[in-house]
């Protein structure tokens, strides 16, 4: 009776270890290769898709708990791996990779096509007066700061008087530009009249692209200035570096303008088609739905393939960096030979 009880404990027991066991999933990894644009890509549709904006508080620490308790192995070994995915990509859409805290909702990548529709529309409405184009040029660039600080790297944070005069460059960048192109293309007169309406429908693209780099620089030059963390294959950080911020602030202004192509360029370009069919004569009126929803279509997909473009997670070579980075060794004592930084977004 003795021997038949210790095998049945001992089944038990195998029993609820085959139940319970390490995990299977590196859920500190994102889903898809990140070393392939394609991957990505796939990555970044579902960490900007705006329905994860519906996700409650509570289902924020569902998520959260739930990537705990598998790391911990506290979950069955059989558990959906499509539970996990979600979770994952929960979290990485709702909280900042550095803080582990949630970004302010306006300003997460999720909703980026929300946030940024109206002001895009904005921006591209036909004969616009000066004061419109400065009211426009101020709003984009105001959205452009809050995105740009909510979605930076925190290793290295400014104060308010430096993001205060980000802020105002940024805006004095944009308005000057816009104003002043949208004064010169009517008094380019060797060009054809329907050359220059093209021309000034593609003002407000050359006048955001070229402040938003601006805002981009600005707003996170202090990474420029005293660098960023740097982490080891073991996750442990090895200083800051100012090549690496440098590299990380490029990408991003990069991005940006590839975000930015699209929207300013497809909707006016079609618009000015459309004019001149007879269904616009017929509905005037639908300009403006038809406007919001080629820019909503263009800013849905633009976003996740631009800033698909470069690794959120970018893995160089410690011989880019500076010096002091060349000869580091790991707990091993084997040498460093790349390290990784979060570019922000």
């Amino acid at each position: 009776m003795a021997t038949s009880g210790s095998g049945s404990g001992s089944g038990s027991e195998k029993t609820a270890l085959a139940a319970f066991q390490p995990p299977l999933i590196d859920l500190s990894k994102p889903r898809f290769d990140q070393s392939t644009y394609g991957g990505r890509v796939r990555h970044f549709i579902q960490v900007t898709s705006p329905l994860n904006l519906f996700v409650t508080s509570r289902g924020l620490e569902d998520a959260k708990n739930l990537i705990r308790d598998y790391k911990a192995g506290l979950l069955p070994a059989n558990i959906d791996p499509s539970k996990l995915w979600r979770a994952k990509e929960i979290c990485d859409s709702t909280l900042h990779p550095d803080t582990g805290k949630p970004i302010l909702l306006p300003f997460r990548m999720a909703c980026f096509v929300p946030t940024n529709l109206i002001v895009a529309a904005g921006m591209l409405m036909p004969n616009p007066s000066i004061k419109s184009i400065i009211f426009w040029q101020w709003a984009n660039q105001s959205v452009n700061v809050a995105f740009n600080y909510a979605n930076a790297n925190k290793t290295t944070e400014m104060d308010m008087k430096e993001t205060s005069f980000a802020y105002v460059s940024a805006v004095t960048t944009s308005c000057f530009l816009a104003v002043g192109l949208n004064q010169l293309v009517p008094r380019l007169k060797s060009i054809s009249p329907g050359v220059r309406n093209i021309m000034g429908r593609l003002v407000p693209f050359v006048a955001v692209a070229t402040a938003g780099t601006v805002n981009v620089f600005l707003m996170r030059g202090k990474e420029i200035r005293e660098g960023i963390d740097v982490y080891d294959h073991e996750g442990k950080s090895v200083g800051k570096s100012q090549k690496a911020g440098m590299s990380a602030i490029s990408q991003v202004a990069i991005s940006r303008i590839l975000t930015n192509f699209p929207v300013l360029t497809i909707p006016p370009l079609l618009l000015s088609q459309w004019e001149k069919t007879e269904w616009s004569k017929r509905y005037p009126r639908a300009i403006v739905p038809l406007n919001l929803g080629i820019i909503s279509m263009c800013l849905m997909t633009a976003l996740p393939f631009a800033i698909a473009a470069f690794p959120q997670y970018a893995s160089v070579d410690v011989k880019t960096l500076e010096e002091r980075f060349w000869n580091l060794k790991d707990s091993k004592g084997q040498p460093v030979k790349t390290l990784t930084y979060n570019k922000g977004l």
